[in-house]
């Protein structure tokens, strides 16, 4: 399972939004399942149909990770257009073990649909999602 909370989950999906028509990416991290951190990535590709991080972000990002004590929980894209599932490109692309694959689907833009996956070795299997909503 993989809880996000709400105010991360919200800003994935603006993210993503503001990134619309192209996919945009990113890492979220955090420890024993719960994410605790957002980290918007830069899509160098920018393109509508893959993506690949900027290295020196990427770079960056999994230091502050480590200086945060939390561990890569999530690596996350858009799908402006299709559907929240892996695409083969994703599935072939899947090469950091151990963390969850977040696909936001813009395809009805006012209801973007968020799914996780754990992609290895070509196989995908589903994580249940829970989003954290705060306590007042």
């Amino acid at each position: 399972m993989l809880e996000i909370p709400e105010k991360i989950r919200e800003a994935v999906v603006a993210h993503a939004q503001s990134g619309f028509p192209l996919e945009v990416c990113g890492i979220l991290g955090g420890n024993d399942g719960t994410v605790a951190s957002h980290y918007p990535m830069t899509n160098t590709d920018a393109s509508n149909e893959h993506f690949m991080m900027e290295p020196k972000e990427q770079f960056a990002v999994v230091k502050a990770l480590r200086a945060g004590g939390e561990q890569m929980l999530a690596i996350y894209h858009s799908h402006p257009e299709s559907p929240a599932r892996p695409s083969p490109e994703d599935i072939r692309l899947a090469l950091t073990p151990n963390v969850c694959h977040l696909i936001v689907s813009l395809s009805d833009r006012d209801n973007p649909v968020a799914k996780a996956f754990r992609i290895s070795d070509g196989a995908v299997e589903p994580v249940e999602l829970k989003f954290l909503h705060p306590t007042i």
